[in-house]
């Protein structure tokens, strides 16, 4: 006996020749304006109601004392000033050393009037 041809399984699609472009969907049209946020919320931009006061930090301390272990401390200033210290008696002086570089600093008290003086 002779064996009979398998049906094919799946159904393969011919390709096309032909080159050109997909044609771009049908353009729908919209009902309304967009919403941008929920009906009734204002969308007028407001001034931010976080206004300064003026003041800028220009020093900064850090302390770190952990429970048990050495604590250490720096001390940094826009004007250039960067110290450090390790140990409780170092940290304690550099804490003295940086309240009193408060009055010293340029950038917080102007030196133009101090010379006309």
């Amino acid at each position: 006996m002779s064996a009979r041809p398998r049906p094919p399984l799946k159904s393969i699609p011919t390709a096309t020749t032909d080159r050109s472009a997909a044609e771009p969907g049908a353009c729908r049209t919209a009902v309304g304006a967009p919403k941008g946020v929920a009906e009734g919320v204002p969308t007028a931009v407001r001034p931010d109601p976080r206004v300064g006061d003026g003041r800028v930090p220009v020093a900064w301390l850090r302390i770190v004392a952990p429970r048990g272990a050495v604590p250490t401390a720096t001390s940094t200033c826009l004007c250039g000033r960067d110290r450090s210290a390790v140990g409780k008696v170092r940290v304690l002086a550099l804490i003295t050393d940086h309240e009193a570089h408060r009055d010293l600093c340029p950038l917080r008290t102007p030196q133009e009037g101090r010379a006309a003086a």
